[in-house]
């Protein structure tokens, strides 16, 4: 066993498993999207996770300093950072958020930024679990209530770096969706854009009552208000912070 496989486990055990295409559908340039209602996964609570870390060549650019941090042992303890596009070093922070437009015509967002949450069993029937700050095995959450499907008329979810330098190409992220039944669906945000700060991940569509994923994978080098105009929201925005950890 290499010893990446054992700072990631999970990696050893899906190339493993000869089974596991069957248990995941990856969504792709080739592939693109994916029924949700022809899937039989259009009820319950779909989850969409954002999880990340660093690609393998950083790691081994970090393995090589082993020695500096068995003499101080506390740098162990310190959150995973990444190396920036300059000598420095920094930490990265992606967050996950979700824009959303009703039948009913209301619009707005949830993210970590500015403390918009949403709500499961109310409109916007968008919850986010938490703010992730660090890159944690659990990443960030996102839970859509499919059973007011009816009242959803689309979705666009997002991923950003906050306040931070850009470093979408020296981490690996990558977007799951856990659908109450049937397969997860994962998106890998696998595209070299090393000044990007945003990212619009995928869309979720309600066409004459079928929902469908798909893959957009669209780098912007700007935020919200980006992803807004090239998706047409018409939301206004400003500038949000989030409180100290």
């Amino acid at each position: 066993m290499a010893f990446w496989d054992n700072l990631f486990p999970g990696r050893a055990a899906q190339s493993d498993m000869g089974g596991a295409a069957s248990n995941t559908i990856d969504l792709t340039k080739r592939r693109p999207s994916v029924s949700l209602t022809k899937q039989g996964a259009a009820t319950g609570n779909l989850r969409v996770n954002l999880s990340w870390r660093m690609r393998t060549s950083d790691l081994e650019g970090r393995s090589r300093q082993s020695g500096r941090l068995l003499r101080n042992p506390s740098q162990l303890f310190k959150p995973e950072v990444v190396q920036a596009h300059t000598q420095g070093m920094v930490n990265v922070d992606l967050d996950l958020g979700c824009l959303y437009e009703l039948t009913d015509g209301s619009k707005g967002v949830v993210q970590p930024l500015g403390g918009f949450f949403g709500d499961l069993n109310g409109a916007p029937y968008v919850k986010l679990s938490g703010d992730d700050r660090f890159g944690g095995s659990s990443g960030e959450t996102i839970f859509i209530n499919l059973d007011h499907k009816d009242e959803i008329k689309r979705l666009l979810f997002f991923a950003y770096i906050y306040d931070q330098t850009p470093a979408f190409d020296r981490t690996h992220a990558k977007v799951t969706l856990y659908p109450s039944n049937g397969p997860r669906i994962e998106i890998d945000l696998d595209e070299r854009a090393p000044q990007a700060r945003s990212c619009a991940v995928f869309t979720v569509d309600n066409t004459k009552g079928e929902l469908t994923v798909r893959r957009e994978v669209r780098f912007v080098y700007g935020f919200q208000a980006e992803l807004d105009r090239l998706y047409g929201w018409g939301l206004q925005w400003g500038r949000g912070y989030k409180t100290k950890a």
